[in-house]
């Protein structure tokens, strides 16, 4: 299989992930774990990062990196984001306003300004996740297996969860929201 070269543009969120992880590493207190995982059954293994906050209240962070080359972005329980959506280049999706999707999504998420909750209904249960921050006001939702749902329950999301901010390292400033003239 041959590489596409208008795909390869999007080496630079390889690069921008890279650095973010490495910041947020450095300036939070979080373990960091990498491993190599399936992002769907028909998929080849990916390289995923975790930063998991070592306070419970705090939401995960991971990012697998793809062959498009490209991002898996998941915050939280539910809050799943691709980046690129399509390579190709009829969508030609700007990379550096999807290195700017990238940032100002983990700062909502480490400033403690995702949300969640599990919701039932007649043809079962799903999920909310809502992403309020400087850049950002966005909403998602979607189904749950039984399963899922079951043990959404029991881990506490039956009610909303407003997850907390990361916790700094000792001596370090919280870095201050970029504003951004939409």
């Amino acid at each position: 299989m041959r590489a596409d070269p208008h795909a390869a543009r999007f080496a630079v969120l390889h690069d921008a992930a890279e650095a973010l992880l490495d910041e947020l590493a450095e300036r939070y207190v979080v373990d960091r774990r990498e491993s190599k995982e399936l992002l769907g059954p028909a998929d080849a293994l990916v390289r995923m990062e975790r930063l998991m906050p070592r306070t419970p209240a705090a939401a995960p962070l991971a990012i697998a990196f793809t062959e498009t080359p490209g991002l898996a972005l998941r915050l939280g329980r539910w809050w799943a984001e691709t980046l690129p959506m399509c390579a190709c280049e009829v969508c030609d999706e700007d990379p550096a306003r999807l290195v700017d999707t990238l940032r100002t999504q983990a700062s909502a998420l480490i400033e403690g300004s995702l949300w969640e909750r599990v919701r039932r209904g007649v043809g079962g249960s799903w999920f909310e996740s809502r992403l309020i921050g400087v850049g950002i006001n966005a909403r998602r939702e979607g189904p749950l297996t039984r399963w899922d749902a079951r043990e959404a329950r029991r881990s506490g999301f039956a009610a909303a969860v407003q997850w907390a901010p990361w916790p700094l390292k000792p001596g370090t400033e919280r870095a201050k929201p970029v504003r951004r003239d939409v």
